[in-house]
């Protein structure tokens, strides 16, 4: 007897399902659906331990502190970065973190100084984490990002859910606003990163990162005075710049 086999759901479909669900869902809600429910044992956060990952994380260590959480370690992180980060694992007890790096080298032929960043910020990117993020992701149906819509600039019209390059996407702080952060990290008394008083409301590698110029833009310390405002992470392939 012929047993009827369930035909996969397309990409198009899911996301379609997920964010008409989810579209209003609480941040828990959307991360409960997609840890426990949409992909057990296939998704993971990749987190930089930024100004405002702590958020995320503690959100994470609600539903499974195991979960794997991927850190690029581009090798160009503030030191108060690193200490912050062990400070955080710590505080919520995730046991899932990895730390990821470029391969050495790939890194001595292309960036031999540590200077790249000074002439093609891009390749310096490629080279530091998209590259090395590539394959931390094999093996995961879908990533965890904490990417909110009120960051401006490509995030404005950001979705719950996205599919791009073979794999899905989940934005659980996408309908997420400045207070609610700030509401969050009051309410669980969260530490903050300690670059953050002193002007830092988004913080990546140290040689591109300066306080934000503008108060009301959050990631106008990033690349300042470069027509550049994504590191590449969260930019399919097809559509990366050609940088090597």
């Amino acid at each position: 007897m012929a047993f009827e086999t369930e035909t996969p759901e397309k990409p198009q479909d899911r996301l379609a399902r997920l964010n008409s669900e989810l579209r209003q869902a609480s941040a828990q809600e959307i991360l409960r659906a997609a840890i426990t429910r949409e992909w057990p044992g296939g998704v993971t956060y990749v987190s930089s331990f930024g100004a405002e990952s702590v958020v995320m994380l503690a959100l994470i260590a609600e539903v499974d502190p195991s979960l794997p959480i991927v850190f690029i370690d581009t090798g160009m992180h503030f030191p108060q970065t690193l200490d912050y980060k062990d400070e955080v694992i710590a505080r919520l007890g995730l046991s899932g973190v990895r730390n990821i790096m470029p391969n050495e080298t790939e890194r001595k032929v292309l960036d031999p100084r540590n200077m790249l960043w000074k002439t093609n910020a891009d390749a310096c990117c490629a080279l530091r984490k998209v590259r090395p993020l590539e394959p931390a992701l094999e093996g995961f149906g879908a990533w965890i990002t904490g990417r909110k819509r009120f960051h401006g600039g490509a995030r404005i019209s950001l979705p719950v859910f996205e599919h791009g390059d073979d794999r899905y996407k989940v934005n659980p702080l996408a309908n997420w606003t400045q207070t609610d952060v700030d509401a969050y990290l009051e309410e669980e008394n969260l530490p903050r990163h300690p670059l953050v008083p002193q002007g830092y409301p988004s913080i990546g590698c140290w040689p591109c990162t300066q306080p934000a110029a503008d108060p009301s833009d959050p990631r106008s310390g990033r690349w300042a005075g470069q027509n550049k405002t994504e590191c590449g992470l969260h930019v399919e392939r097809n559509e990366r710049p050609r940088v090597f």
